[in-house]
């Protein structure tokens, strides 16, 4: 198996890396910081692993990183575009405008830049799993966190309209909407716990 994952450098991102990895499974591995990701590559020793450090809103560079995974290893099975942030923001708080862009930039855009380079690969070959992570804030707003909530709802979106465009290809898209968990970024969240609410709609 071939994986290509972005966000891999913490939280759920690295704990994805280690189980593939013990799948044995050839890894691709995008995040920003460098450091945090040549120290999981390097507790990865015994999987084929290259490492790639950018911002997934750098569109040149994800393509980049992903024609040499693809030309050092060939189509990946699975790219799984889990890169994401959070940071509190306030509708009434001007100076809050460029981290509405800077969440909804990661979350959204930086899930079309991770699929875009492999996508013509993939309908070719009439298989392959994109994985796409948004979370159960896609379902319904919360508190201080309107950029997170909106991008995680645009995400959500953006995996339907995938799907249905992909429709008899082969590929399959495949959406993820986690409830919280304790990552680097979630302990830095100082509002209760917004996930404990029935859902009525359900996401494949």
């Amino acid at each position: 198996m071939k994986v290509f994952l972005t966000g891999a450098s913490s939280g759920l991102g690295s704990a994805l890396a280690r189980r593939y990895a013990a799948e044995g499974a050839v890894l691709g591995l995008y995040a920003r910081r460098v450091e945090s990701l040549q120290q999981l590559a390097g507790t990865l020793a015994s999987a084929t692993c290259a490492v790639y450090p950018g911002d997934v809103r750098d569109a040149s560079a994800l393509r980049a990183a992903a024609y040499d995974f693809m030309a050092r290893y060939g189509t990946p099975d699975v790219v799984v575009a889990n890169a994401g942030v959070s940071v509190g923001t306030l509708t009434a708080h001007e100076d809050d405008n460029d981290a509405f862009r800077a969440v909804l930039e990661t979350n959204v855009l930086g899930m079309v830049h991770t699929f875009q380079p492999f996508l013509s690969a993939f309908v070719a070959g009439k298989r392959g799993k994109l994985v796409g992570v948004a979370s159960v804030a896609g379902f319904r707003g919360l508190p201080g966190a309107g950029a997170y909530s909106a991008s995680k709802a645009a995400a959500i979106a953006y995996l339907e309209s995938l799907r249905v465009e992909l429709r008899g290809s082969g590929v399959e898209v495949i959406t993820l909407c986690p409830g919280y968990i304790a990552t680097p970024m979630t302990e830095k969240i100082r509002i209760p716990c917004p996930f404990f609410f029935p859902l009525t709609r359900r996401h494949g």
